[in-house]
């Protein structure tokens, strides 16, 4: 009995596909099939899943809104699995809102605005989901999610735990949950009451400035690079007089040297190329070496 007809008994309700390719599930659009996929309704669902492949032994690709991935031309050999609109739920408490992984970032800054929650402005323009975010404690405009956080859901093989901010060991772009390879369910986010009007200016400014600055109009992964110590991404590969580079359908965006762009028809592997050369030509000039923000997973070849 193959994997598919194991998930396929052991998942009965849910809907598993093969060799579905991943590029339109990713906001690069660039990305080969994954052997499996799936997007299951519910935790219990989800726990089920994974169960099976892990003992089955086959590889396990966590997706959310895929803003952050670059999947290779070759596709990912094992299970790709996509947390949606059935774990989208974004809920009130007492110190804030709540929200499952596959909710939007945008979406919980939106409802935090609706509700005069302050805390939130910085996250609405942020492509991803709770999931992605809280996993690599994303942020934008000075403003970070692990600094609002009141707890994690994370579930740990088989064990959902909650975890406090401290236990989360949250870094720039880092989490606990990154390093220990834990599932992120669900966060509790610490808001406080605050001026319905300056929480819409806020975020109307925010929006203007990405709207000005950012490469909107084209597939992108937002900010390719991690910011370096003393330094900014994009500041270092504008002087290396990169804007505008472009190896296949992928270029180092005119308007925000930090974006990585698809101009159309570009390959993984266009990407990868283009990555390799700036982060060569930014450390040959300023000793530098860019590390990649976006996650890379798959194979190069099928």
């Amino acid at each position: 009995m193959d994997f598919f007809e194991t998930l396929s008994l052991r998942c009965p309700g849910l809907t598993i596909q093969k060799n579905i390719r991943l590029d339109k599930y990713t906001t690069l659009r660039v990305g080969g099939p994954a052997d499996y996929f799936a997007e299951p309704a519910g935790e219990g669902e989800l726990i089920q899943l994974l169960k099976a492949a892990k003992d089955a032994g086959v590889p396990v690709l966590l997706m959310g809104n895929g803003s952050n991935l670059l999947v290779r031309d070759g596709g990912f050999r094992g299970l790709a699995v996509r947390l949606c609109k059935a774990f989208s739920r974004i809920e009130p408490w007492e110190g804030g809102l709540s929200a499952q992984a596959g909710a939007l970032l945008s979406a919980l800054s939106r409802a935090a605005a609706d509700a005069k929650l302050t805390g939130l402005e910085f996250a609405q323009g942020i492509p991803g989901t709770v999931g992605g975010g809280v996993y690599m404690n994303a942020g934008a405009y000075g403003g970070e999610l692990g600094a609002i956080i009141d707890s994690v859901r994370v579930l740990d093989g088989d064990t959902v735990q909650t975890l406090s901010p401290a236990e989360m060991a949250f870094g720039y772009r880092f989490s606990r949950a990154m390093r220990d390879g834990l599932l992120v369910l669900g966060a509790r986010f610490r808001l406080q009451k605050g001026d319905g009007e300056a929480i819409e200016a806020a975020m109307r400014d925010f929006a203007s400035r990405r709207k000005e600055k950012q490469p909107l109009e084209y597939p992108s992964a937002g900010s390719f690079f991690k910011r370096p110590a003393g330094h900014f991404a994009g500041a270092l590969i504008e002087q290396a007089g990169l804007k505008g580079c472009q190896v296949g359908g992928a270029q180092v965006s005119e308007k925000h040297a930090g974006f990585l762009i698809n101009r159309g028809g570009a390959s993984a592997s266009d990407f990868l190329q283009l990555m390799a050369l700036v982060q060569d030509k930014v450390e040959n000039l300023s000793g530098v070496r860019l590390e990649p923000e976006v996650r890379i997973v798959g194979d190069d070849k099928l």
